[in-house]
């Protein structure tokens, strides 16, 4: 697997406008973006710090895996997602490793990246996501 960057930072929030308030008038970033990933039962919206995102998760759905998240654990960091070449060959490498995948397959995700996550029972807790831009 090659990870070129950390793509983006995941948060969990239950407030998507109230969050954006806080990161654009508290610590001066500039949302750049929002966008509803419908499959995902997720509105998010996306901060730029230096070369890395953040990414603001709020569930449109109480049984959505963000909903379900803050449910279980409140509001904070949800996952770290890597960017990389070859999403699936990744994929079938990490699998062969024994990593459980919780996506077999790439994915739509925001800002038309490709995305698959990696299990946190099988990464040390930390949620991972794998993000390839395909137009690349």
């Amino acid at each position: 697997m090659n990870a070129t960057h950390i793509e983006h930072l995941g948060i969990a929030v239950a407030n998507l406008e109230e969050s954006i308030r806080y990161y654009e008038d508290v610590l001066g970033l500039k949302c750049y973006s929002v966008e509803e990933v419908k499959d995902q039962k997720v509105k998010t919206a996306f901060f730029m710090v230096g070369q890395t995102k953040i990414e603001l998760l709020e569930s449109t759905s109480p049984d959505g895996p963000i909903g379900k998240f803050i449910e279980k654990k409140g509001q904070g960091i949800h996952h770290i997602a890597f960017a990389v070449e070859g999403l699936q060959e990744s994929l079938d490498e990490i699998k062969a490793k024994g990593v459980q995948l919780i996506d077999e397959k790439p994915r739509a995700g925001a800002e038309g990246l490709n995305i698959a996550f990696l299990h946190p029972k099988s990464t040390h807790g930390v949620l991972t996501e794998l993000c390839e831009n395909p137009n690349k």
